[in-house]
């Protein structure tokens, strides 16, 4: 089963093949770490892995799993300063972020291909007496290759979508024992709610190695005040711009409407002021664009000096950065938290509400199913169908003071009521380091 499996991801690669062209001549997006792909690790990894068996190995897919896997890896190499700590990721822009973000680890590159080959190379050089994986990313040649060089791997944050859920369950009647084999080659799921536990052992995973230690994304620390923030606070007060409202995370196809939201507020608010985040790089010029072409004054994030003030024109700011986000909810009178007004399953609520800024989302919020009920079961947010009810529930919230505020208290409340998740998690960690270093 493991050489079908092989055969199908490289069939499935060279179908890909050509969009990867397309895509990657250009820009290089797909072809500047292939090398890393297939498993050759830079220079600066070899020399820094050299001799140093024992290792801890965390992969993160993207910016969500590394801004909430970022206060539990800095805890584990504060717990083991004698490990070296590596990190990987999938995408570029969680690359960058934790280039950016973790500066504590030893070393950061690309997660290699489900290819048994490019999967024992990493190994070799690595060395890893542990692999920690955040979320739920299930790689059947990498778990197996992990298990046959006795190293234990733990998934931390655990977290199964009804829709994915489903998509596994279909497998299971052809795929089933295969499965439950590469779910029990890890030796423990650190699940995030009663929910994903559940989940994860239908699929097989053994009961003795599922538990609940719940959300890492709740232990999220406000970041401090940054360049763009004391920069935006000055042009704030300065040219009295009020009320601000920060759109965070919006994908593809829900610019327009965030915009037609926008132009409620700006109706009745001249000095009203749009910050406005794509969820991802390849949609700064398309969401600019849009901007423009609906009349709108756009002022992008890459282009401002800092020293020179904000155009007092401008009704967008548009963020094409990635990582200065969340500092700047700070600011918003209210917010919107994208990738729900249209089916991308949702993002995570939780940056606005630790600045107590009650989220507003719509109504595709699957990937954070859980944490959008609660929200909306303790008055902390407000669930919305479509840009007019968006509009509206913004007005509604500039106009009430005191609702605003009472919202914003019972979010950043029900966020510090759910912190811990990293704590359990590096108990559970150090346990079994402890274990693997008494069975030697």
């Amino acid at each position: 089963m493991y050489l079908l499996y092989s055969l199908l991801t490289a069939i499935g690669m060279i179908l890909l093949l050509p969009y990867f062209l397309v895509r990657g001549l250009g820009s290089g997006k797909y072809f500047h770490n292939l090398g890393e792909r297939l498993g050759a690790l830079p220079c600066a990894i070899l020399s820094k892995a050299s001799g140093a068996r024992g290792s801890i190995w965390i992969h993160a897919v993207s910016v969500g799993e590394v801004l909430a896997g970022l206060p539990l890896a800095r805890a584990i190499k504060e717990r083991f300063p004698e490990r070296k700590l590596f990190v990987s990721t999938t995408t570029r822009t969680g690359q960058d972020l934790a280039r950016e973000r973790m500066t504590f680890a030893d070393g950061i590159f690309y997660f290699p291909l489900d290819w048994a080959f490019s999967v024992r190379r990493v190994m070799r050089v690595l060395q890893p007496r542990l692999i920690v994986i955040l979320e739920t990313e299930i790689w059947p040649n990498f778990l197996r290759e992990a298990r046959r060089a006795s190293v234990p791997v733990v998934f931390v944050n655990g977290r199964i979508s009804k829709q994915s859920f489903k998509r596994f369950s279909m497998l299971t009647g052809i795929f089933g024992e295969f499965l439950r084999g590469a779910l029990n080659d890890a030796a423990l799921f650190l699940m995030q709610s009663e929910k994903d536990a559940e989940r994860v052992r239908k699929l097989g995973a053994a009961e003795e190695r599922v538990e609940v230690t719940g959300n890492l994304k709740y232990d999220f620390a406000p970041p401090n005040t940054s360049a763009i923030g004391d920069w935006l606070a000055k042009q704030i007060a300065e040219q009295e711009r009020w009320p601000v409202v920060v759109a965070g995370s919006v994908v593809e196809d829900e610019e327009e409407p965030v915009l037609a939201a926008f132009d409620i507020v700006e109706r009745a608010w001249r000095r009203a002021l749009l910050v406005l985040a794509p969820r991802k790089p390849e949609r700064f010029d398309a969401a600019a664009r849009i901007a423009e072409e609906r009349g709108w004054k756009v002022v992008r994030r890459s282009r401002l000096s800092l020293d020179a003030p904000l155009d007092e024109e401008a009704d967008l700011l548009l963020l094409d950065t990635v990582g200065e986000l969340a500092g700047l909810y700070r600011f918003a009178d209210a917010v919107f938290v994208g990738g729900s007004l249209v089916a991308r399953g949702g993002h995570n609520i939780l940056e606005p509400a630790a600045f107590a800024r009650a989220p507003v989302f719509g109504p595709h919020m699957e990937n954070f199913s859980e944490m959008a009920a609660d929200f909306l079961a303790a008055r902390a947010a407000v669930h919305v169908a479509d840009a007019r009810e968006l509009g509206e529930a913004w007005a509604e919230l500039i106009r009430g003071e005191e609702k605003r505020r009472r919202m914003g208290e019972a979010a950043k409340a029900l966020v510090e009521s759910n912190r811990g998740a990293t704590a359990k998690s590096l108990e559970r960690i150090a346990a079994i380091l402890a274990a693997k270093r008494g069975g030697e």
